[in-house]
C-alpha cells in the first residue's frame, strides 16, 4: 500500500473494511452501486512486491513510484496465484454486494510468460495456441469462479484478446471498435473511450490548468460524444449499457482537484446517456448550465469554467508574411475581448470580430466578458517572429500523422509549445530522427539558430541524444555549423523542456538543415522497453 518517491517521501494508503462498508452503504442511500477493480493479470506489482512468489521470476519487486505498463504480471502457470486470487476475491464480494466485479484485463505484457517454464506447460497442458490464450484461459478461469458466486465479470476491451469469457461484459477505452466487436458477439459493453471520457486529460490550455496526465478533452467534445455507435444494429445497440467517465488520480492530488476535473464534464457525459442523439443541443446544454453554476456554487463544488477559456488559434499567411490568429470559444457568440501589448484584456479592450494579423513578435491575451466581468483567466499565446517563419521545409523522415503541430510548416509558424505535449504545437518523431531542411528563399545574415525539445519520460518522450546544425548555399552541399549534446537524464521523471540553442559568428546562407537523434528504443529500465521512443520536437527559431 505504500511507495517511495524519488524525492524520498513515502506515499500511499489503504481502505479498511470498515471504510469500505462505510463507502457501500452511503451510495446505496444514493442508489449508486460501487463496483470494485481487482487488477489481474497485469497491473499488479504492489501485490508482487508483497508476494514475489506469485510471478514467473520471484522477484524481489517495489512498488513502482511512476505508472506505467510493467512486463512483471501473476504467473499464469502457478496455481497458488489463483488460490490467492479467489481468496482476495472471495473477501472483496463478501464487501460489495452488486453485480459487477472488475477484473481489469489490460495491458498485459506477454514477455514473462513467455521465458516461464510453468506459463509453457500451462499452453501445451490446455492445447492453447499462445500467450494471448494463456491470457484468456486466466480470464475466464477468474470468470467461472465469480460466476459460481453469482457474480459477472467485467473487464477492459484488451480481455477479446484469444477469446473472449463467455459471460463477459466489456469496458471499450482504446477507442469504440472494442465496444462494437463485443457487441456485435452478445456481450454487453460499457463505452469509456480515450478520446471523449477520460476526465484526467486537460479541459483548456495546459499553461492555465492544474497538472493532468495530458490528453486534451473539451467539454463540448464530451457533450459531442454518442456511446451507441452506428455500425450496430438495432438489437445489438441493445448491448450497449452506456457509457462511463474515468479520472484517473496518478495526478490529481487531493479531492479538490478529482471534483475540478469532473464537474462538468460529468454532466455533459450524463445528459449525453440520458439523452436520444436528436434531443442533444449543444447551445442549448450550454444555456442552460449558466443556471447550473450557481447551485455548483451553493454547495462548494470546485468545478472548471474551462468553457469560458478563448483557445488562440494563429495560422501563417503566406501572401504577406503575417501570422493571422483566431480567437474561438465553445460559447455561442460569446464577447471576446483582447490585447497585443502582454497586459490582461478588460471589458474595454479590442473586441474580437475578424482575424488579427500580427508581423512582429508579440504576446496575445484574451478572455470572454459577461455583463462586464471577465469569466476567466485570460489565455495568452507568445507569437514569435524570426526570419524562417513560413518558410519552406523539407523533411528526411516523415513526422506522425498524431502529432503534427499543423503540418510541414509546424515548426517554423512562429508557435511554441507548452509542458503539454498534445497542445498541437509538438511535432512528434516516432523511433526515426528528424532531420528538416529550411529554405530561406536567398541569401541570410543569420547568428542564432535554436530549437526545443520535449521530454516527457513516462509517455516514451525523449530528448534527442544529439541536435546539429547545418548551413549551405546550394541545397545539396552542407557545412556543420554547431552539434550540441543532451544533457538531461533519460530517468527524470518531471515532464521537461529543454532549448538547443547555438549563437556564432553571423554567417551568410540560404538553406539550414538540422538534425536530431533520436535514441531509439525505450531503454532497458523503461516500462516500454524495446519499443520505439518518441523526440517531440518544437519551434526552430533562425535569427
Amino acid at each position: 500500500a505504500w511507495r517511495n518517491e524519488p524525492d524520498g517521501k513515502v506515499y500511499g494508503g489503504y481502505y479498511s473494511q470498515d471504510d469500505i462498508k462505510e463507502i457501500v452503504a452511503y451510495a446505496k442511500k444514493l442508489h449508486i452501486t460501487v463496483v470494485p477493480e481487482i487488477e489481474l493479470p497485469g497491473h499488479c506489482m504492489a501485490s508482487l512486491a508483497a508476494y514475489p512468489e506469485l510471478s514467473c521470476t520471484g522477484g524481489p519487486f517495489e512498488v513502482p513510484s511512476i505508472w506505467g505498463v510493467k512486463k512483471d504480471v501473476y504467473c499464469a502457470g502457478n496455481e497458488e496465484v489463483f488460490e490467492f486470487l479467489q481468496n482476495v476475491l472471495t473477501e472483496v464480494m463478501e464487501l460489495f454486494p452488486g453485480k459487477y466485479i472488475h477484473i481489469g484485463g489490460d495491458e498485459v505484457p506477454k514477455d514473462r510468460w513467455k521465458d516461464c517454464s510453468k506459463c509453457q506447460r500451462r499452453i501445451r497442458n490446455e492445447k492453447l495456441a499462445d500467450e494471448h490464450e494463456l491470457q484468456s484461459y486466466f480470464i475466464k478461469r477468474i470468470e467461472k469462479f465469480l460466476n459460481e458466486h453469482d457474480r459477472q465479470l467485467i473487464g477492459w476491451d484488451e480481455i477479446l484478446e484469444g477469446g473472449l469469457a463467455p459471460g463477459a461484459t466489456v469496458m471499450s477505452w482504446r477507442g469504440m471498435d472494442g465496444g462494437i466487436e463485443a457487441a456485435q458477439m452478445n456481450h454487453d459493453v460499457v463505452m469509456t473511450p480515450t478520446s471523449h471520457c477520460y476526465f484526467d486529460y486537460y479541459q483548456a490550455e495546459p499553461s492555465s490548468e492544474p497538472q493532468a496526465i495530458g490528453g486534451y478533452t473539451t467539454l463540448e467534445k464530451v457533450y459531442g460524444f454518442e456511446p451507441i455507435p452506428s455500425e450496430l444494429n438495432e438489437r445489438e445497440a441493445e448491448h450497449i449499457l452506456g457509457a462511463q467517465g474515468n479520472v484517473w488520480t496518478e495526478y490529481i492530488s487531493s479531492p479538490e482537484h478529482a471534483e475540478y476535473m469532473a464537474v462538468p464534464r460529468m454532466i455533459a457525459l450524463a445528459e449525453v446517456c440520458w439523452s436520444p442523439p436528436d434531443k442533444k443541443n449543444w447551445n442549448s446544454f450550454i444555456r442552460r448550465m449558466e443556471n447550473q453554476w450557481p447551485r455548483l456554487d451553493a454547495i462548494g463544488v470546485n468545478y472548471s469554467a474551462a468553457v469560458y477559456r478563448v483557445e488562440i488559434k494563429p495560422s501563417y499567411n503566406d501572401t504577406n508574411n503575417s501570422v493571422q490568429v483566431r480567437l474561438k470559444s465553445e460559447l455561442e457568440d460569446p464577447d471576446i475581448r483582447y490585447t497585443l501589448d502582454g497586459t490582461d484584456p478588460t471589458s474595454e479592450s479590442n473586441k474580437f470580430d475578424k482575424p488579427i494579423e500580427i508581423k512582429s513578435t508579440t504576446t496575445v491575451k484574451a478572455g470572454i466578458f459577461k455583463d462586464g466581468e471577465l469569466k476567466r483567466l485570460p489565455s495568452e499565446k507568445n507569437i514569435r517572429f524570426h526570419k524562417a517563419v513560413g518558410k519552406e521545409v523539407t523533411y528526411t523522415y516523415p513526422f506522425s500523422e498524431k502529432y503534427t503541430a499543423g503540418g510541414d510548416f509546424g515548426l517554423v509558424d512562429g508557435l511554441t509549445g507548452a509542458i503539454y505535449h498534445n497542445d498541437g504545437c509538438w511535432q512528434g518523431f516516432y523511433g526515426s530522427d528528424l532531420e528538416m531542411m529550411i529554405d530561406m528563399e536567398s541569401t541570410q545574415v543569420i547568428s542564432t539558430i535554436s530549437i526545443s525539445f520535449l521530454q516527457k519520460m513516462p509517455t516514451w518522450i525523449f530528448m534527442p541524444e544529439e541536435v546539429t546544425f547545418y548551413s549551405s548555399d546550394d541545397g545539396d552541399n552542407f557545412e556543420e555549423i554547431a552539434t550540441i549534446r543532451n544533457n538531461i537524464s533519460p530517468e527524470k521523471k518531471e515532464a521537461v523542456i529543454k532549448e538547443f540553442k547555438k549563437t556564432f559568428p553571423e554567417i551568410n546562407t540560404r538553406y539550414i538543415k538540422v538534425r536530431a537523434s533520436n535514441m531509439g528504443t525505450c531503454p532497458d529500465w523503461h516500462s516500454g522497453a524495446g519499443n520505439p521512443a518518441w523526440i517531440f520536437a518544437d519551434e526552430i527559431v533562425i535569427n
